[in-house]
């Protein structure tokens, strides 16, 4: 209780302001008070989390991390992760998404087919290496240097020697098929740890992870990536090998409508925005305005972006937007959460803070599910469908 000399004294204030009834007011400052402890620089990440990211995106990274953790993590609840971005080139499939399929955070994955062309070099043990943004693009040109920003790889001996080695991969017969991108990446991911296991470097490929932990994988446009040019390339020489969209669009819905059916909840994580994000959010759609299932929308929702909400594109909308399109339960909003930062460095720090605050969960193995989910699916559909 503050001293006598603390409190106001009220009849210094003007009459509208002694006579005004205020009923919200001791709600709307019942946060927590902005007083924090100096930094000692002995602090873990949870605790300086915790004590001093207290405004601006500082607060909403710290929401974002204890929904995800406290929330999004109970054993009920599948989680999606959508991966926007040169992500996985910047070591962060590693050092990031590699221990979230491990230790059972991450359910399921919509990522561009780019970052999982990066992934095999990982797998591939081809080198990328730190380098600068202050540099002349034409000299690296002639040099055989290739940039991505301030990473730096080999043209000839690792984009040239990735091509190669993939497709080496995709020509065997088992990729003489149409299948979606789950399977593809499945496959594929097969060889990344049989890759992985040869040159001794377990746990540097999100493919390689995934297949281990049954995480299917999905890319909303498999054409859009250098993995997407050989098998292009490949067509050219007889290749079978074709890629259904129709199918990642109705097994990624089957995730969700079997999370809900289940009894329990369904979130998503998003790492940036772009096509994987969209891909991701358009589940809720596809069961409530195209297979008419009565359905609410993602239970959780955490997206890391730096794009800005009011020039119209996907990358930036809020979850506020995505709830008139039924993307997300307007019952849940308090459980969806924004934070504008550079997604390299919300990352790690999520992976971080999930590990630290959350014991691993059992793997669900989605992916081993994927025959069954889709037949609930379809049982569904046509018990409402009225066409």
């Amino acid at each position: 209780m503050r001293n006598k000399r603390d409190r106001q004294d009220l009849s210094d204030l003007p009459d509208w302001m002694r006579q005004r009834k205020c009923p919200r007011k001791a709600g709307y400052l019942s946060g927590t008070r902005i007083v924090p402890k100096g930094i000692t620089g002995l602090e873990s990440l949870t605790k300086l989390l915790d004590e001093t990211f207290l405004a601006y995106n500082a607060a909403r990274l710290k929401q974002g991390c204890e929904l995800f953790a406290r929330k999004m993590l109970e054993p009920d609840v599948i989680v999606g992760m959508s991966l926007a971005g040169a992500l996985t080139p910047a070591g962060l499939g590693c050092s990031a998404i590699v221990p979230l399929i491990k230790a059972g955070f991450v359910d399921w994955i919509v990522a561009t087919g780019a970052n999982m062309y990066h992934d095999l070099h990982f797998a591939f043990n081809l080198p990328l290496h730190a380098g600068t943004h202050l540099v002349d693009d034409a000299d690296l040109r002639r040099n055989d240097v290739v940039r991505i920003y301030d990473i730096f790889l080999g043209y000839t001996d690792c984009l040239m020697e990735t091509d190669k080695i993939l497709r080496q991969i995709l020509m065997r017969p088992e990729f003489a098929k149409e299948m979606g991108t789950a399977e593809f990446y499945y496959r594929l991911g097969r060889y990344a740890a049989e890759w992985e296991r040869k040159c001794g470097r377990r746990d540097v490929s999100v493919l390689a992870a995934a297949y281990r932990a049954g995480v299917p994988v999905h890319t909303s446009s498999p054409g859009d990536s250098t993995i997407g040019m050989n098998v292009a390339g490949l067509e050219l020489r007889g290749l079978k090998l074709r890629i259904n969209p129709s199918i990642d669009v109705n097994e990624t819905t089957s995730y969700v409508l079997h999370a809900k059916r289940s009894g329990g909840k369904s979130g998503v994580v998003l790492v940036g925005g772009g096509s994987p994000k969209n891909f991701m959010l358009q589940t809720e759609p596809q069961i409530q305005e195209v297979l008419m299932i009565k359905e609410f929308g993602q239970d959780y929702f955490f997206q890391m972006t730096d794009a800005r909400p009011d020039t119209g594109g996907l990358s930036g909308a809020t979850p506020h937007e995505a709830v008139s399109w039924g993307k997300v339960d307007p019952a849940r909003l308090p459980d969806a959460v924004v934070c504008y930062l550079d997604v390299t460095l919300g990352l790690p720090i999520l992976t971080h803070y999930a590990l630290a605050n959350h014991k691993p969960r059992k793997l669900r193995r989605l992916y081993d599910l994927r025959e069954k989910m889709m037949q609930d699916l379809v049982r569904e559909y046509f018990a409402h469908s009225k066409e």
